[in-house]
């Protein structure tokens, strides 16, 4: 990643203060499709949930008790809008939200049944060390339900991701990011395999990408064996 809005953790932590008081109303309509998707996938499963990115907590009166969900944010503004919301809608669900950074989550190995990242891949600064954590923190039989852009890879729709980068930038997020990367992630991890990838609106700029997580036995290797140096 370039020099740019996104290089450091505070200049994450800056945009998402900004946008915690209207968040819910640039992007709520937005993402709503997407974010039902998912939450309805984790909801298949069940468990104890991972909400990496809660932000305002806008996904959290969709899901049910099915599910015990931890909602994480690097924001604290954000957050702040996310506790009002689980209070005045008595989300019975909410076990917990707490401000964290997703290439460093402060919980142990194989702690969750799900976890959940949308529009948080193409946000943070090495998103690869974040997904790192993500598949850590998952159990084996679990499932990593990700909601992001994915870049496209040849044609005018690349030009045009390149071309609108900066703003994209400048609003919080990389507006070109293959799917190669996630391939070349997923390739230093027996233990991650790829359930689903389809996309979803808005215009199907967006990607849900469901990944599960091996079980030792199964791959014949610790799930430790392909952490990268």
């Amino acid at each position: 990643m370039t020099s740019s809005a996104l290089t450091t953790h505070q200049a994450v932590i800056k945009t998402y203060g900004r946008w915690a008081p209207m968040y819910d109303k640039v992007f709520g309509a937005v993402f709503e499709v997407a974010r039902r998707s998912a939450v309805a996938a984790s909801e298949r499963v069940g468990g104890r949930v991972l909400e990496v990115g809660v932000g305002t907590g806008i996904s959290l009166p969709y899901y049910s008790a099915r599910c015990s969900v931890t909602g994480i944010d690097i924001s604290e503004p954000m957050l702040r809008v996310a506790k009002q919301r689980v209070a005045e809608e008595n989300l019975g669900w909410v076990e917990r939200l707490a401000v964290m950074d997703a290439e460093k989550l402060d919980f142990p190995e194989r702690s969750f049944d799900v976890v959940v990242a949308m529009y948080v891949v193409n946000t943070v600064p090495h998103p690869e060390i974040a997904l790192d954590e993500f598949l850590r923190v998952l159990r084996p039989g679990g499932e990593l339900i990700i909601v992001n852009r994915v870049g496209a890879e040849k044609g005018a729709r690349k030009l045009f991701e390149h071309a609108f980068q900066p703003i994209a930038q400048r609003l919080g997020w990389s507006s070109k990011f293959p799917w190669r990367r996630f391939q070349h992630w997923a390739d230093r991890w027996p233990a991650a395999h790829l359930i689903e990838r389809r996309p979803v609106p808005p215009l199907g700029h967006f990607s849900l990408i469901r990944f599960g997580k091996r079980d030792a036995v199964d791959i014949g290797v610790s799930d430790q064996a392909a952490v990268p140096a």
